[in-house]
């Protein structure tokens, strides 16, 4: 191989490594950018809140120290 054929080779590896990374880097950005959907009114568990139910006071009682 000459000289020549081992730079090209080089800087073509140094630029496919670039933009692997940086497509990696854009596709983490849009995965975590992604809206969340919101609850809507109609959606019970939305708008339910807390409730405290018979073995959740059963357990507050016996956890008293």
């Amino acid at each position: 191989m000459t000289v020549r054929t081992k730079r090209l080779s080089r800087r073509n590896f140094l630029l496919t490594v670039g933009a692997g990374g940086a497509a990696t880097a854009a596709a983490i950005v849009a995965k975590n950018s992604a809206p969340t959907p919101s609850p809507s009114k109609n959606d019970k568990r939305g708008t339910r809140g807390y409730e405290a139910s018979e073995h959740i006071n059963n357990y507050y009682r016996t956890a008293k120290v």
